[in-house]
């Protein structure tokens, strides 16, 4: 059942979190929190995003405060560090953010940077981390299929764990890699199952080796559990640049999982100055288990009355866009 707004609007807090790097091409994060009977929830799909697109992000919120979840396999999940397309001498600075992580996901392609910035920032965090570390990396739907292939080509040198995204759609996903076979590198597909209208499209075409699953995105835990086992594929549960209370219920989706052979990017609370309470990486890993935001907390980081008054009127126009549903 769809609980009133009336319910969602009384506990409604926005906050807006400073980062410690520039990330997605933005500083600060915000977000609208609420308690439901279960437990406090995330309301945060980005600002471009449509209503549409915004209102399964709040149905996945309004599930995880309001209904029992699955079991957990797990109490720990073991995470990713997140390198953002920052300088090559800034990675160390980065990585010690996440400390025990023997995993790093790196951001390449981003706009106005070259594939030289790319090798040199994934040689510095293979530098970091050592031969025994793993790598991986995410370019966010941005190459072309020959520019993925000449890229991979390049960072093959760093062993790869896989590529995130390389390309924006399902049949350039299995072009590259049907081209890239050689190489041993998997695909991954993120964009091409939260943003796709049959997120099982990528696994029946053969275009990736695994997928990446978040709980926001996907209308949540039991959702994105469903997606995975109809793929058929190994997942990665990450993060959507989540609050503490969101990466919680990404680590809720993770213990889940009945299998879970990569770290997961559910460590992204390291790249925010204050949080709404401490869900960052310690020995690699976070714990699966609700958060409560920090009352403190949520009164100093509260977003201005602006930003506020927009959150909730965006709250209130996918609540009436689930009704139907």
């Amino acid at each position: 059942m769809l609980p009133a707004l009336e319910d969602l609007l009384a506990t409604a807090r926005v906050v807006t979190l400073p980062m410690t790097t520039r990330f997605r091409g933005v500083t600060t994060r915000e977000a609208l929190l609420f308690e439901g009977p279960k437990g406090w929830a995330e309301f945060s799909p980005f600002v471009e995003y449509d209503d549409a697109e915004a209102a399964t992000w709040l149905a996945a919120a309004i599930d995880y405060a309001w209904n029992e979840q699955p079991a957990p396999h797990r109490a720990s999940i073991r995470v990713n560090a997140t390198v953002p397309a920052v300088d090559a001498a800034d990675v160390p600075r980065i990585l010690a953010r996440f400390p025990g992580c023997r995993t790093a996901k790196v951001k390449v392609a981003d706009p106005g940077q070259h594939l030289a910035d790319d090798i040199a920032r994934v040689r510095a965090v293979r530098e970091v981390l050592g031969p025994e570390g793993r790598v991986r990396i995410d370019a966010n739907a941005a190459w072309t299929v020959d520019e993925a292939e000449r890229a991979l080509h390049a960072l093959a040198e760093f062993d790869l764990e896989y590529a995130e995204q390389p390309c924006a759609t399902v049949a350039e996903l299995a072009e590259l890699r049907a081209r890239v076979k050689y190489m041993d590198i998997p695909i991954a597909a993120d964009e091409s199952v939260r943003k796709a209208e049959d997120p099982i499209a990528v696994a029946r075409a053969g275009a990736a080796d695994l997928v990446i699953i978040k709980a926001q995105p996907l209308g949540g835990i039991g959702r994105a559990l469903d997606i995975v086992a109809e793929a058929g594929l190994p997942a990665v549960v990450s993060s959507a640049l989540d609050t503490a209370v969101g990466l919680s219920q990404g680590a809720a989706l993770a213990a889940a999982l009945p299998a879970l052979d990569f770290d997961c990017g559910l460590g992204t609370g390291a790249l925010f100055i204050e949080d709404v309470a401490d869900l960052v990486p310690l020995d690699g890993a976070i714990p699966a288990g609700r958060v409560i935001p920090d009352a403190a907390r949520l009164d100093r980081l509260a977003a201005s009355d602006d930003r506020r008054d927009a959150w909730l009127d965006r709250l209130t126009r996918c609540h009436a866009l689930l009704a139907p549903r």
